[in-house]
């Protein structure tokens, strides 16, 4: 108390008696004897004031709390103001600030208390996804920040992806492991899809198949935050938000993700490395320490796709992700697997495999290439795609079909493109394009269509098959050749 000082004060320092302390500051001496007495101030325990009125609405404070809880959620929340006004309503005088201040105190009893954590070496990473914005190739656009924090160390690795899937999910974990050297014993994460198929209870999760594959791999312990207990994991989700500010802003650019990415993670390493923890010792010393107790890493890494099974189409095609993607055309009507990886997937159909950059939804990635058989036989397909073909093929395929577009028309310019694709199916694309190289350079194809078999002399002679590599058993088979006029003699009755 500030009034046993002052008397202390005035006694001991300035020589005061006692009465007229007491005079002064209108005490009784009997009082200002019992402060002078004291080494300490005395504290006086101020017993709760009654109050009469909140005692007598609460009954009906805590029926109204009990009665709306099911109609309470996410940001319909109950105030004060609204449940004063409900309370002014039915007739009960009570002011806002008592019911506001009853609010705060059941709030206060009612909330989490947090423990102080201990981290050790090799136990404990945390992971999330969190929502940035980059500049790549001069357009600004939304991307997703994998982060993956080793809790003792403090060391932290990014990467950025197109998108928050499955996909993206364990290609973060194979690329993180890989960079770090080793894997912790536990991993922490909330309850995000990619992880978990369903809570059961608030302790057993029903785990992503991909991902129990994924933690039998590297053999860790993946555990999980409490249901919208995003705090559980607190490490990881207020470092995500430095990241963002510290690193990425202002925003990053660069020509892809993987360069940005590169960039970022430079940087959050170049100050990691200079950071002390609390005991000033350098996370640097902490994670050299951490290194050789991480679980060592696999002979193989984790093969980070997720399959699905896709249906071919009769146009070669097929739908995943609401993107369209062509394949060969001799898969068309087959069922066929997609693994599904964060950049790219990898179509497989009876023993053959073909990769495509991954599509966004709505979007097209169609190979003309692939359909080579089948525009050898449609002149009028090939005039449509053949702007499309001709940059895939390359050149001279580009200066091709310009110059016969300007000798023959667009109707003859097909049917011309579409003999040499037969050619290629014939002798294959590498020689065609050699001999193509050599008609063009002899003006073949300046005056007319029928110049065209001119190209076959610049291609090579089929091969022959050697005699040794037919096998044994079929060298003795003798296959005669029929005649159609035998079949006439037949017809008149005459003999064969």
């Amino acid at each position: 108390m500030e009034q046993a000082h002052v008397i202390r004060h005035k006694h001991y320092a300035e020589g005061q008696s006692v009465r007229r302390i007491a005079r002064e500051m209108g005490l009784n001496r009997r009082t200002v004897k019992k402060y002078l007495g004291l080494s300490e101030p005395l504290r006086v325990e101020v017993a709760e004031r009654p109050q009469p009125i909140l005692t007598s609405v609460v009954p009906r404070i805590e029926a109204l709390l009990e009665e709306w809880a099911p109609r309470l959620e996410g940001k319909h929340r109950l105030t004060s103001p609204r449940l004063h006004r409900q309370l002014r309503e039915e007739g009960l005088v009570i002011g806002e600030r008592t019911v506001r201040r009853y609010l705060a105190e059941k709030r206060r009893q009612a909330s989490e208390v947090y423990v102080p954590l201990v981290h050790r070496p090799g136990d404990e990473a945390q992971v999330d996804f969190f929502e940035v914005f980059v500049d790549e190739a001069g357009r600004r656009r939304k991307a997703w920040k994998f982060l993956l924090r080793m809790m003792y160390s403090g060391r932290d690795f990014i990467h950025l992806y197109d998108r928050c899937d499955t996909a993206s999910f364990l290609d973060g974990h194979v690329r993180a492991f890989a960079y770090l050297g080793g894997v912790t014993r536990r991993l922490v994460y909330d309850n995000l899809k990619a992880a978990v198929k369903r809570v059961v209870g608030l302790r057993d999760r029903e785990l992503n198949d991909r991902f129990r594959a994924l933690s039998s791999h590297y053999l860790f312990e993946p555990c999980f935050a409490r249901p919208r207990q995003g705090h559980d994991k607190g490490g990881v989700e207020g470092r995500g938000k430095n990241i963002r500010l510290q690193h990425l802003t202002p925003i990053l650019a660069g020509s892809d993700l993987d360069t940005i990415t590169a960039a970022a993670q430079g940087d959050v390493d170049r100050h990691w490395q200079e950071r002390l923890h609390a005991d000033g010792r350098s996370l640097r010393v902490l994670y050299d320490e951490e290194r050789p107790l991480l679980l060592p890493l696999p002979a193989a890494p984790f093969e980070a796709r997720c399959m699905q099974p896709v249906s071919i189409s009769h146009s070669s095609t097929a739908k995943l992700g609401g993107a369209v993607y062509s394949l060969p055309e001799r898969w068309a009507r087959l069922d066929a697997e997609a693994w599904v990886g964060p950049r790219d997937v990898r179509f497989c159909c009876r023993g053959e495999a073909v990769v495509r950059p991954r599509q966004a939804p709505g979007g097209r990635h169609i190979v003309y290439r692939d359909y080579r058989r089948e525009l050898s036989r449609k002149p009028q397909a090939v005039r449509q795609v053949a702007p499309e073909l001709v940059a895939e093929l390359g050149e001279p395929y580009g200066r091709l079909w310009t110059m016969l577009e300007q000798t023959h028309g667009g109707r003859d310019a097909g049917r011309i493109l579409a003999d040499v694709l037969g050619a290629m199916e014939d002798h294959g694309e590498g020689p065609v394009t050699a001999a193509l190289v050599e008609a063009m350079a002899d003006n073949a194809f300046a005056e007319g269509g029928a110049k065209l078999l001119m190209l076959k002399h610049h291609l090579p002679a089929r091969p022959v098959l050697a005699e040794n590599l037919v096998p044994a058993a079929l060298r003795a088979i003798t296959v005669e050749a029929g005649c159609a006029a035998d079949y006439d003699l037949l017809l008149t009755g005459g003999a064969a």
